[in-house]
């Protein structure tokens, strides 16, 4: 018997709206995911052409996500949409991913989670309660050399890590004029965005990669975070010293006022045998390097690769991949979560490999944390709500 397609329903990215697109070139890569409805656009219009210009019905073009989740819900099981893809400003995407699991919906959410950690943890009793599925577009955890790199530092290649640096540079927000565009005037609006801008957007990434690489977790920090434009409310810019779990340091970069930088995304885990190194820039390369042997370069599809990396790439060696398949990959592991969901069979995040609430309640513990730290005289904060358990008090 055949299988149907995982039925996807979208929550904002109407007409304009960049990452919305992007969310549903990644659901439809790899042919699992079909888009069936969508609530594109708090005006009424736009979320109806927004839709017909997607080819959807009429009938599923919806006015407000309250009304989508109600329709689509009193359509029968084979029909109505599986989850919902949420792709709006911060401040909606909890009381939309709420509304979507208490109707019986999954959620799949673009980051942050919440917009406050106190949101965060109101999520997973939520999650709890209803027992959904929730996945969080951490996307740069979907490009095969970093599942390799993860790989090779659980098999102790590395050996005891030592030092992280993790580095995210944009260069979009360096003036007062850049502040007209859509993308920019709710991310500096801090009741849209919430308590910041570029570590809120950008820095929360870097930290998610800088822990979901090396296998630890950041459990102190020093912060300075600053507003490089005069009458600019949110952060810009942003230096964070590191501590981590097994007593590694490290120190988190994140700017958007670094004129010609583009993505630039890096990571550099250093360990007391050996160290990788990796760049967004050039996604299909991890360098693994020794004091003692020449640098080794690990390129997608070229040898033996661990079972994760090997199934997150599509192609043969020398025909890149990059952001949209990373992107894809977090939707293939979601459709394949849904799947085993539906068939009652074990389907954690961990298992499947898609950053889910612990992650968002650790993004959102960091965010919080760089400001209050960034605020302080003390040199060291630590991070103790980040603690994951908290949630279930």
């Amino acid at each position: 018997m055949r299988v149907k397609k995982i039925r996807m329903g979208m929550v904002g990215g109407g007409e304009g709206a960049f990452i919305g697109a992007i969310h549903r070139i990644a659901a439809a890569i790899d042919g699992e995911i079909e888009l069936v409805c969508g609530a594109f656009s708090s005006t009424k219009e736009k979320s109806l052409s927004s839709g017909l210009g997607l080819y959807l019905d009429k009938s599923r073009c919806y006015e407000s996500y309250q009304e989508m989740f109600k329709q689509e819900a009193m359509l029968p099981a084979n029909e109505r949409m599986d989850f919902v893809a949420i792709v709006t400003p911060n401040h909606l995407h909890f009381p939309v991913a709420k509304l979507a699991m208490e109707y019986g919906f999954h959620v799949m959410s673009d980051k942050p989670a919440t917009l406050s950690l106190a949101q965060a943890y109101q999520l997973k009793a939520v999650i709890e309660q209803h027992a959904m599925l929730y996945g969080l577009t951490h996307t740069y955890t979907g490009y095969p050399l970093i599942k390799q790199a993860k790989h090779l530092i659980e098999q102790g290649e590395l050996g005891n890590i030592v030092k992280v640096v993790v580095e995210y540079s944009q260069g979009w927000l360096a003036s007062k004029s850049d502040e007209s565009s859509k993308q920019a005037s709710w991310r500096l609006d801090p009741e849209k965005s919430g308590v910041s801008c570029c570590m809120g957007d950008i820095g929360v990434h870097a930290a998610n990669l800088a822990e979901y690489v090396s296998g630890l977790t950041i459990d102190n920090i020093c912060a300075d975070i600053t507003s490089t434009i005069a009458g600019r409310t949110l952060d810009d810019d942003g230096t964070v010293m590191l501590k981590f779990s097994n007593g590694a340091k490290g120190v988190l970069l994140a700017s958007q006022i670094s004129i010609g930088d583009e993505n630039n995304l890096t990571l550099r885990i250093y360990g007391d045998k050996k160290s990788i190194e990796w760049s967004h820039l050039t996604p299909n390369t991890l360098l693994l390097k020794s004091n003692y042997e020449p640098t080794q370069q690990i390129r997608a599809g070229v040898g033996t690769m661990c079972n994760a990396a090997q199934s997150a790439m599509r192609t043969p060696a020398g025909h890149p991949e990059g952001y949209l398949e990373a992107f894809a990959n977090l939707y293939l592991n979601f459709a394949k979560q849904i799947r085993a969901f539906q068939a009652n069979e074990a389907c954690d995040n961990q298992t499947f490999d898609v950053p889910g609430i612990d992650e968002a309640i650790r993004g959102m513990a960091f965010i919080e944390g760089v400001i209050t730290a960034s605020q302080s005289e003390l040199k060291w904060q630590p991070l103790l709500s980040n603690s994951v358990e908290k949630g279930s008090e």
